[in-house]
């Protein structure tokens, strides 16, 4: 019999470390872990259901590798993560091809679920989904599966807002952040691994310690993660506006080793929409944090996501947003279509918006972004900075696809490089010689040029 196991991981990057740390307990458990889904003998879909469209990938998936058992090359297949704890038991009349259902708590049982299933027949119990409450520590292993000269931290688990679309307190339970001194571990084992730069991710960050009874949990947990020998960059994701201030800003501007780059999900500008949203802020804050990120670390890259087409969004206040986008010009931004998801508060709201009208605001808003991102990128010509080479290119006259500071994996532009011999991993600075609207275009700077 074989022992092979491919994972599938969807959504955000805090799934993806709920995957490596799955892979990892499975290897640990004397199952081989493989690349391609055609190769295992078990398939897990570790999944997203966020909003609509994460859903759907997700069934999609799911529906796919489905396929591969009926033909034969896959024995056992598994879907973890937010959809079963979303939806629980239900499922299983769903979708009968799946052997197992686990929820977002399950993730440290993984290995001995995997291996009973592989010793009955057929599994006497088919879900396994309890309470949202499992916060990983330094004790479970990881099995890298981003570049091996980076990763992401996850310094928290859960949330406590209840914005009134969203469902991750259901699906992930209440902050809670994990204590510094054990994430410290964490990053200090990334580093003797080779990890460059460390992604620091929660789903709120700027929350980090509150509930340790920390005042300034987040920015003295940056400054000890920059001490570590070996990590060169510290980026920080899902930070929260209400809760950025300036000591904070001032830590990204001051230590060297931390990008300037914050990435701040605002959703929205309009006070109504925000307080339908159960936003913990205004506009008038929300300017104010933008000013004063701007103010106090110079050249500092901001990244936004917002919402469109949320309940009650009149021309009026959708006109008012799209002006925000024009006075806050920001170097990247995220735009999604309101999703309608069961169970939320604002499921119940009047003044459901038409799917069309969704659409058209949302390339309205994209539209005006990509030609604020297009100047923003112009204005980088003919400055030099650091870039971490990713891979080979196969654009014409550019030898490699690498990332600057300015820069997050997978959600922002690329820089393509033109450089000498170089490895995946190498920082290697350069001087920006074109733009598009989301890429850059580097060159490298000779030493003693």
């Amino acid at each position: 019999m074989k022992n092979t196991i491919h994972i599938t991981s969807l959504g955000c990057p805090k799934n993806l470390i709920d995957s490596e740390v799955m892979a990892a307990a499975l290897a640990q458990g004397g199952f081989e872990i493989v690349s391609l889904p055609q190769d295992a003998d078990t398939i897990i879909i570790n999944t997203c259901a966020f909003i609509l469209p994460a859903k759907e990938e997700s069934i999609d998936e799911i529906f796919r590798m489905a396929e591969l058992k009926k033909r034969g090359t896959c024995r056992y297949l598994i879907v973890s993560g937010c959809l079963p704890q979303r939806y629980g038991a239900m499922l299983g009349k769903e979708i009968p091809e799946v052997d197992l259902f686990l929820g977002t708590g399950e993730v440290p049982r993984i290995a001995s679920l995997v291996a009973s299933l592989h010793r009955e027949k057929q599994a006497e119990q088919r879900s396994f989904i309890g309470k949202p409450d499992f916060l990983m520590n330094s004790s479970h292993s990881r099995q890298l599966s981003t570049p091996p000269y980076m990763a992401y931290l996850k310094i928290a688990e859960g949330c406590s807002n209840h914005c009134s679309y969203c469902v991750i307190p259901a699906i992930r339970g209440a902050f809670r952040s994990r204590p510094m001194d054990d994430i410290l571990r964490e990053a200090e084992t990334l580093a003797q691994g080779g990890v460059k730069e460390i992604i620091v991710t929660a789903q709120e960050t700027t929350l980090y310690g509150k509930d340790l009874g920390k005042t300034s949990g987040l920015s003295s947990l940056l400054r000890e993660i920059a001490l570590i020998e070996g990590i060169r960059w510290i980026r920080l994701l899902y930070t929260y506006p209400a809760n950025l201030d300036d000591e904070l800003f001032r830590t990204i501007r001051d230590v060297e080793k931390i990008c300037n780059y914050i990435d701040i999900p605002v959703q929205h500008i309009d006070d109504d929409i925000l307080r339908a949203m159960n936003r913990r802020d205004n506009s008038r804050l929300i300017k104010n944090v933008i000013a004063n990120a701007r103010k106090i670390i110079p050249g500092v890259a901001l990244r936004t996501s917002l919402i469109v087409g949320f309940p009650g969004e009149t021309q009026e206040r959708f006109d008012r947003l799209l002006a925000f986008v024009r006075e806050a010009r920001f170097d990247h931004m995220g735009v999604f279509e309101y999703s309608r998801e069961e169970g939320t508060v604002a499921d119940t709201l009047p003044g459901h918006i038409p799917e069309s009208v969704k659409e058209l605001r949302r390339g309205i808003i994209m539209e005006e972004q990509a030609s604020i991102s297009r100047e923003i990128q112009h204005s980088l010509i003919g400055s030099v900075m650091d870039i971490v080479i990713e891979e080979k290119s196969d654009l014409p006259g550019y030898d490699y696809v690498g990332r600057s500071r300015r820069q997050a994996p997978d959600i922002d532009g690329i820089t393509y490089v033109k450089a000498g011999d170089k490895t995946c991993g190498d920082i290697v600075e350069c001087r920006i010689v074109a733009a598009d609207e989301y890429d850059l275009f580097a060159e490298e700077v000779e030493s003693g040029c």
